[in-house]
């Protein structure tokens, strides 16, 4: 029975390279996965360890952690003496402290580099930092850049760069080189400047050390350093090996690999899904082909269990020459990614590849086990075939039109009723986070596989509904229709594995697009102007300076200007330290609008006050709010209450009302601005700009940018996961032409007598092209319409505030591929199919 088993593989070894095809990416995906994860840890590993494990001892200051969070205390440092103290021990060879303050450096159009000052850093000798690029500054004239801040700047080794001071003046220093910083959050989000230390102490202000670096005396372990300097320093600073701190910051940095790597390995499940369908769908149809064969079998004394185990072994033959191919493929995909990738993630990209044991025996695994899974319903089918089934003169795949009736219906009923109910409940739900998530992905898969029980009658509806108009087409069209109609189940079976990558694709495209439309209303609404222009966020008490905002209200390039003005008070009516505001320049209610759960915004004026949902409490319009200001408690009528996440926040207060009740807070913490009737952009961004030109510090946000950039974070988002989920619409692509190469294997005496009757070639071509992009058609229009409702729901149970958008022209897109597919699917069976000759054809059986 093995080598009759085998010998049926190298017989139909034709039939099964599409199958094998599919097992290979699903594998691939799988297992390039697993060693792109690896090798980005170990490139993390590689990059962090590489300076820090140079060092025996490395210190830093002690965090009290059980201390409350306080943001404008000052970072802990290590007293300057410490340093000192560490270097006379007669365990330690040498040490090194670094210094960190803030140093704000200017870009090329003379603003603050970031939100956040930049981060400027002493860096002393024996540095665990080493530059990329040039040279580590030396003396008063000379600074490194982080190579983040060089590549939003600009700015490249040879520049010259201005750097404010603690005081605000400005200094010059040329860039000596660019460093490396790592992954560390805080120095990638701020960015650094590094100077030497005497320098950094000028331009920073800072006193003490953020870290200290210690190198062994010889003979010395570095476990008798770190004894020795935690002797020094005591409880102030947390010592260890500089190979532990390196691990640490190696383990902290891979935590984003590791995340990354789950939902990479969430997209090489889908496609070992798809696969899965291919696979199944392939031993589904060679079976119901080979009834004669299998009969035969049974016929001249083998035994049901024979035919069953000959099915499997046909399956796990395929299955590991299939899974091998994969995983050499997923070697190259794992490369491949961390080459073009690793950089950007921060790795160190010289790591060489990483290809652990894991990878090979889970893509085996996966291979092989999605083999022989989806071989199992075939293979007990084949145990079926009655041996009198080789006296027929026909060997149709019958098997695969059975079951078409009520009971599908009715089931695929039932799964649907049971999605729509949980659908429901995942958005008419409040307060379960990421509970609705879970919910609408479990609502999806009861639904798709409602989708697959009634997706034979699906198939034979929509066909049926369009069978007129192909009639009127042509002959090739209207054959294409009646062979769909008369074989809707192996019909389905083809479009089902389009249908999971249509839905995929086209629900993401709904949140992202949707998304998009909601961040974009939600930034109308809380930025109702062009430009806001901020003072510093590390400065609590900070103000834009009158001679800005005078200037700005001179420009004619400039229709509007709104000063905001704020201070904290304690509220009897809700939390302590509401901010309260007010808005000069601008009509509550017109200029400046906010959804009310009670009252009108528009109502608020001399003693009336409105305030946000969450410092109102049960409070509601017509209700008092004590207010805790700078001459007493002073007690206001609530005009409104205000939703969440508008543009008013805490309590606002009429202009005469905050002067009165806050004399104290002189100045706007921000100003809206708004360009005048008729000026160009480039006038109003240079009118705003030439009134903070000596308020260096003070942040200017462009409404347009920020739209722009979270646009592009969002294109890019989506193209990155659209490519990912591309990979399940290939293996689709190629279970759909698996599926038409064995319908032609199948109707090979049927597409000969149509020859004979006078279809030429090119009619027999367009019917199996016609009968593809159907196909095609009605999985990707299913799963158009089910990523458009999961879409809609995931996003909904996400964030219940979401604007629903239709992207109307990706959808489109995917129409246009899904007939692309169909046509690329039909060539080869369809050229086998024309190709074949007439006599030999009918003669054959």
């Amino acid at each position: 029975m093995l080598r009759t088993t085998l010998a049926g593989l190298r017989m139909h070894k034709a039939r099964l390279v599409t199958t094998a095809l599919a097992i290979a990416l699903g594998v691939m995906f799988v297992s390039g996965t697993l060693v792109f994860g690896d090798t980005l840890q170990a490139g993390f590993s590689t990059k962090m360890m590489g300076s820090a494990g140079d060092f025996a001892a490395v210190a830093v200051p002690a965090e009290d952690e059980d201390a409350p969070a306080d943001p404008e205390a000052p970072a802990p440092v290590l007293p300057a003496d410490t340093l000192e103290e560490v270097r006379d021990l007669p365990e330690v060879a040498s040490a090194g402290g670094m210094t960190r303050g803030d140093a704000p450096l200017l870009d090329k159009d003379g603003r603050a580099v970031g939100s956040m000052p930049t981060i400027g850093m002493g860096l002393g000798d024996g540095t665990r930092f080493q530059p990329d690029e040039g040279g580590m500054p030396e003396g008063s004239g000379e600074a490194a850049l982080a190579t983040t801040v060089a590549e939003a700047t600009g700015y490249g080794v040879g520049d010259t760069v201005t750097v404010l001071d603690s005081e605000g003046d400005r200094h010059e220093f040329t860039v000596s080189g660019l460093v490396d910083f790592g992954v560390d959050g805080e120095l990638a989000y701020r960015g650094v400047v590094a100077f030497d230390e005497d320098t950094a102490r000028e331009m920073t202000g800072a006193e003490g050390y953020s870290e200290i670096d210690v190198t062994a005396a010889e003979g010395v372990t570095d476990a008798a350093a770190v004894s020795a300097v935690e002797g020094v320093t005591g409880s102030d600073a947390d010592v260890e090996t500089g190979t532990a701190f390196g691990e640490r910051l190696a383990k902290n940095s891979g935590a984003d690999s590791q995340m990354l790597t789950v939902a990479l390995m969430l997209f090489a499940l889908i496609s070992v899904f798809v696969a899965a369908i291919v696979i199944y769908n392939t031993f589904a149809i060679l079976v119901a082909q080979r009834q004669r064969e299998m009969a035969l079998l049974r016929c001249v004394g083998s035994a049901r269990g024979q035919v069953f185990r000959s099915v499997l072994t046909e399956a796990l033959v395929v299955g590991l020459i299939a899974s091998a191919l994969g995983i050499a493929a997923g070697l190259g995909a794992g490369w491949a990614g961390f080459a073009f990738g690793g950089e950007a993630l921060g790795a160190d990209t010289s790591q060489s590849l990483v290809v652990g044991v894991l990878p090979i025996a889970v893509g085996m695994t996966v291979g092989t086990v999605m083999a022989l899974g989806a071989a199992l319903l075939p293979a007990w089918r084949a145990t079926r075939v009655p041996p009198l089934a080789a006296l027929r003169t026909s060997a149709t795949a019958q098997g695969l039109e059975k079951g078409i009736g009520w009971a599908r219906i009715v089931i695929g009923g039932v799964l649907f009723l049971v999605s729509g109910g949980i659908v429901f409940a995942a958005t008419n739900s409040t307060g379960i986070g990421t509970t609705g998530l879970v919910l609408t992905t479990v609502a999806g898969l009861i639904c798709f596989v409602g989708v697959v029980v009634l997706s034979p009658l699906l198939v034979r509806a929509v066909v049926a509904a369009v069978s007129p108009v192909m009639r009127r087409v042509g002959v090739a069209s209207m054959l294409a229709a009646d062979n769909s109609r008369r074989s809707p189940k192996r019909a389905a079976t083809a479009m089902i594995a389009l249908t999971v990558g249509a839905t995929l694709i086209t629900g993401y495209a709904v949140v992202n697009a949707s998304l998009k439309t909601t961040m974009d209303e939600m930034l109308s609404e809380q930025f109702p102007a062009d430009y806001m222009i901020s003072a510093p966020l590390d400065e609590p008490d900070a103000v834009i300076p009158d001679s800005a905002v005078a200037e700005l209200e001179d420009s004619d390039a400039l229709g509007s200007v709104v000063e905001v003005h704020q201070a904290y008070a304690g509220s009897g009516g809700a939390t302590g330290d509401m901010p309260v505001s007010t808005y000069i320049g601008a009509t509550l209610g017109e200029d400046l609008k906010n959804d009310a759960v009670s009252g009108s915004l528009a109502d608020v004026g001399p003693g009336k006050v409105a305030v946000s949902q969450g410092y109102a409490g049960d409070l509601k319009a017509g209700d008092t709010l004590p207010v805790a200001t700078g001459s007493g408690e002073k007690e206001y009528e609530i005009a409104a209450v205000l939703e969440e996440g508008g543009t008013l926040y805490g309590a606002t207060l009429s202009p005469r009302d905050f002067e009165q009740a806050f004399p104290d807070a002189d100045g706007a913490s921000s100003v809206m601005v708004t360009g005048a009737d008729g000026a160009s952009a480039k006038q109003v961004r240079d009118a705003v700009y030439d009134a903070v030109a000596d308020a260096p510090t003070v942040g200017v946000d462009s409404m347009a940018e920020m739209k722009a950039q979270f646009d592009d974070v969002l294109n890019i988002a989506f193209l990155a996961i659209a490519a990912m989920l591309g990979l399940a619409i290939i293996i689709a692509v190629f279970g759909i032409a698996n599926t038409m190469a064995l319908s032609v294997l199948e109707r090979t005496r049927e597409s000969a007598m149509l020859r004979a009757l006078g279809l030429a070639r090119g009619q027999l071509r367009r019917m199996l092209s016609i009968e593809a992009v159907v196909l095609c058609l009605i999985g990707a229009g299913v799963g158009i319409v089910l990523g458009i409702v999961f879409g809609w729901a995931a996003g909904v149970s996400a964030m219940p505030s979401m604007v629903f958008a239709l992207p109307a022209g990706q959808i489109s897109v995917f129409i246009g591929v899904a007939v692309a597919a169909g046509l690329l699917a039909s060539v080869l069976p369809g050229r086998k199919a024309a190709g074949q000759s007439i006599t030999g054809a009918l003669a054959s059986e």
